[in-house]
C-alpha cells in the first residue's frame, strides 16, 4: 500500500501549523507520519515547534519552494519515502508557495510509484483574505483554486468577516468544500474526506499555468536574505515564483528578551521599518525559557514554548536587512 500525501497550504500566518497539530492529535495517531516543512527562508520555525511532538520532520530549505521543486524537493521526497516508508506524509509548503507546484511535484513518476496525494487542504484567514487577494493574487488564488477543501480560520475572532471571505473563496473555487465553522466543531475526518459540508462538495480544479518566461527561479541567497528583481506589479504577464516577489530576512540572536521588550520591538518594527512586513515568527530566549513569537500586521502574539531556538524570520517586500537586525540587537 502506497504512502498517502496530505498537502496543507495557506498564505502567511493563516493557521497551517495549528491545523497540522489538530490532524496529528485527532486523526493520525498510531500511524507512521513524516512531516515536510518547506519554509521560505533559511530556517523553519514551524518545524522546530512541531518536532517537540515526536514527529519526524525533514526540512528542505533551499530558498523558497519554487527554487527547490525542480530537483531538490522531488529527490528529497523520494529519499524520505524510501527511507522511512511512512503511512502518511504531511507537506506544509511556505505561506508564499504555490499549491500547484507541490501537486505537480507529487505527480512526478518517481513519487507516484511510492505515494499518492490523498488531500489538498488550504487554510484561509477570514480577516486578511481580501487584502491578500488584492495584493498577492497570483499566490493566494493558486492556493485556493487547487484545493479540495478550504478551511476558514479566525472565524470566531471575526464573525463579521466570514460571509465576505466565503464569497471570495467560492468565487475562486466553485467546487471545493468550504468549512466555516469554528475549528473546535469540525471533525478532522470531514476535512480529510470532504463531502457536502456547508452546502458544498469537494472537487478538482485545473492547475495554474506554468511560467513560460524562461526566467530563473534560483534567487539570490545571501546571509539569510533574499533580494530579487521583479516587483509584484511586473507587467510582463507571466507567473512568478515567490522568490521574485518576496524578501525574507533571517536573524539569529542569543539575546534574552522579556515579553514586554519583544512586543515593543515588534511594534517599533511595524511602525518604522521600511518596506512591507507581512509575517514574522521566531523562537527566542526569554527570562526563564523560550518564547514563540507570531506576528501578522496588527497582531502580535508571544507565548512560552518548550522548543528552544535563537531565530527570527521576517517575510515581506522591500525589506532592509540591516535595519531589521538593528531593531532586535543591542540593549
Amino acid at each position: 500500500m502506497s504512502t498517502e500525501i496530505f498537502i496543507i497550504s495557506g498564505f502567511l500566518g493563516a493557521g497551517k501549523t495549528t491545523l497540522i497539530q489538530k490532524l496529528l492529535k485527532e486523526a493520525f495517531q498510531n500511524e507512521k507520519i513524516v512531516l515536510i516543512e518547506n519554509d521560505f527562508g533559511d530556517i523553519s520555525v514551524d518545524a522546530a515547534l512541531l518536532k517537540s511532538g515526536g514527529i519526524e520532520v525533514k526540512e528542505i530549505n533551499s530558498g523558497c519552494i519554487c527554487c527547490s521543486l525542480s530537483g531538490d524537493f522531488i529527490k528529497s521526497l523520494k529519499e524520505l519515502l524510501e527511507r522511512f516508508n511512512p503511512d502518511k506524509v504531511i507537506i506544509e509548503p511556505s505561506g508564499v508557495g504555490k499549491l500547484s507546484d507541490i501537486i505537480k511535484a507529487c505527480l512526478d513518476p518517481r513519487i507516484l510509484s511510492l505515494a499518492k496525494v490523498k488531500a489538498k487542504i488550504t487554510v484561509a484567514d477570514v480577516k486578511r483574505c481580501k487584502m491578500y487577494l488584492d495584493n498577492f493574487g497570483e499566490f493566494f488564488e493558486d492556493q485556493i483554486q487547487n484545493a479540495d477543501a478550504i478551511l476558514l480560520s479566525r472565524t470566531e475572532e471575526f464573525p463579521d468577516r466570514v460571509n465576505a471571505a466565503y464569497e471570495i473563496i467560492r468565487g475562486l473555487n466553485p467546487h471545493g468544500a468550504i468549512f466555516s465553522k469554528p475549528w473546535g466543531q469540525i471533525n478532522v475526518k470531514e476535512i480529510l474526506h470532504p463531502h457536502r459540508d456547508d452546502g458544498v462538495h469537494a472537487g478538482h480544479h485545473q492547475h495554474a499555468h506554468e511560467c513560460k518566461c524562461g526566467c530563473s527561479h534560483n534567487g539570490a541567497h545571501s546571509h539569510g536574505e533574499h533580494k530579487h528583481g521583479h516587483g509584484h506589479n511586473c507587467s510582463c504577464g507571466h507567473n512568478h515564483g515567490a522568490e521574485e516577489i518576496f524578501d525574507t530576512v533571517t536573524i539569529r540572536t542569543n539575546q534574552v528578551f522579556s515579553i514586554e521588550d519583544l512586543k515593543a520591538r515588534i511594534s517599533n518594527m511595524e511602525k518604522n521599518a521600511r518596506g512591507t512586513i507581512l509575517r514574522a515568527k521566531g523562537i527566542l530566549r526569554g527570562p526563564v525559557g523560550y518564547m514563540n513569537l507570531q506576528y501578522l500586521p496588527g497582531d502580535i502574539k508571544v507565548t512560552e514554548c518548550t522548543a528552544s531556538g535563537d531565530m527570527l524570520c521576517i517575510i515581506g517586500r522591500n525589506l532592509n536587512r540591516q535595519e531589521l537586525c538593528s531593531l532586535f540587537s543591542g540593549e
